[in-house]
C-alpha cells in the first residue's frame, strides 16, 4: 500500500547564489518557506516539480519537501530541510552573516 501523501512545498538551489529557494503560489522563488505554496495534492506537486525542474537557467536540484503547518506558514518535517533554511555551516556567509 502506497504511504499516504503529505504536504510538501518545491524547493532547489538557485542557479547563481546557490541560496534555498522555494517556489510560491505566483510560480516565483522565495528564499522564504513561509512564502512556499504548501501542495497537498500529488498530483498537482508532481505537475509543480515537473514544470520548476525545466527552470535550468534559474535553479538546480529541484525536489519536493516535506512540511507541516505551523503558525508563521510551512514549517520543515525533516531536520534537512532546517539545516537547509539556516544557510551554509562551514563559516559566516550569506544567511548567517546577517545575524552579526
Amino acid at each position: 500500500m502506497p504511504a499516504k501523501f503529505t504536504p510538501k512545498v518545491v524547493t532547489a538551489n538557485a542557479l547563481l547564489e546557490g541560496d534555498v529557494v522555494y517556489l510560491t503560489a505566483a510560480d516565483t522563488w522565495s528564499r522564504h518557506l513561509t512564502e512556499a505554496d504548501v501542495l497537498t495534492d500529488e498530483a498537482d506537486a508532481q505537475i509543480r516539480l515537473i514544470d520548476a525542474s525545466a527552470r535550468v537557467n534559474e535553479v538546480v536540484g529541484v525536489y519536493l519537501a516535506d512540511v507541516a503547518s505551523g503558525q508563521d506558514g510551512p514549517k520543515p518535517t525533516h531536520f534537512r530541510e532546517a539545516f537547509r533554511m539556516r544557510g551554509p555551516s562551514n563559516y559566516l556567509h550569506g544567511k548567517q552573516s546577517e545575524a552579526y
